[in-house]
């Protein structure tokens, strides 16, 4: 077990029931809503999703919104004026609590058309933020504490896309993974969090075995994430909402933001939803509340992680 630099609890306050979202008094601490994989014009649910994400970002005081990947099916964006901006993102997600920031990883079906737009629209949009490939942020709480989030770029670890339409060739996965180790090694903020698009571990098994977990990942990124301790991985990829718990590390699939599809039973002591939905946030220094809530506003799964310094 390799998470040394800092120890870390977490508690579950629900398991495959409806319960109240984390919340906490206004001030106190930085809360933001999470999504992944949606962008299908509206369809597959997403307008549903985006609408009630409005309503529980308004609710939390969502500070900004964070996409996993996998914002525009099935190919990407062939630019900055795509129709696809309108149609699946400016027309969609138009509710007043998700104008602010939001923070942008590429996908796999991103790595299908021109990713170069998806940065470039950085510069047009008031809200779309993708100033590189994989990039680092760190933020003040409200408490003084300090978190960083670590944005990957994971499409580039998965072995089997070299050489297929999603276009991987020529992207350094050893040169992030030197840098994502370097920074981890030199942060000194509380909390240290770190986000891609596919999955390490999941909570889902098929008949052959944990066919739903991400080999590549778990070979190269997973030791980086636990030589620094970091606590807790979000992703997304797989279309449904998933938390387990491995060796003391939280690893969350948030990628129900449009198309899902019903899973088999969880394992691992994990949990499992095919329902439609995203996620939500609430962190200060000693502690991280998350809720993976549904389209109708239900939180279908919620655990608190207690930072133990």
């Amino acid at each position: 077990m390799l998470l040394t630099r800092r120890s870390f609890i977490a508690s579950t306050a629900a398991l495959g029931a409806a319960a109240a979202l984390p919340a906490r008094a206004a001030g106190q601490s930085l809360n933001f809503v999470l999504v992944g994989d949606w962008g299908r014009n509206g369809h597959d649910e997403q307008r549903a999703v985006a609408v009630q994400m409005g309503k529980t970002a308004e609710a939390i005081g969502s500070a900004y919104t964070v996409s996993m990947g996998d914002n525009f099916y099935e190919n990407g964006v062939t630019g900055v004026d795509d129709p696809q901006w309108q149609s699946s993102f400016e027309e969609i997600y138009t509710a007043p609590a998700l104008q602010s920031p939001w923070r942008v990883i590429l996908g796999n079906h991103d790595y299908r058309g021109n990713v170069q737009a998806q940065i470039d629209y950085s510069a047009t949009s008031k809200r779309w933020h993708m100033p590189a490939r994989y990039y680092t942020e760190s933020v003040t709480l409200p408490d003084g504490a300090r978190a960083a989030f670590y944005y990957l770029d994971t499409s580039p670890f998965i072995n089997a896309y070299y050489g297929t339409r999603v276009h991987v060739a020529g992207q350094d996965s050893q040169a992030q993974l030197e840098w994502l180790d370097a920074r981890l090694g030199a942060s000194k903020a509380e909390w240290n969090i770190v986000i891609g698009h596919h999955p390490v571990y999941t909570a889902l098994s098929d008949a052959d075995g944990y066919t739903h977990d991400q080999p590549d990942m778990i070979a190269r990124v997973n030791p980086v994430l636990r030589k620094h301790g970091v606590p807790l991985y979000i992703c997304g990829h797989d279309h449904t909402l998933q938390s387990v718990r491995m060796d003391g590390m939280t690893y969350v699939v948030n990628g129900a933001g449009s198309k899902t599809y019903t899973p088999g039973k969880p394992v691992r002591g994990g949990f499992v939803s095919g329902a439609h939905g995203f996620m939500t946030i609430s962190l200060t220094g000693t502690a991280l509340d998350y809720a993976l809530v549904d389209m109708n506003g239900a939180a279908l799964f919620s655990q608190t992680i207690r930072r133990m310094a």
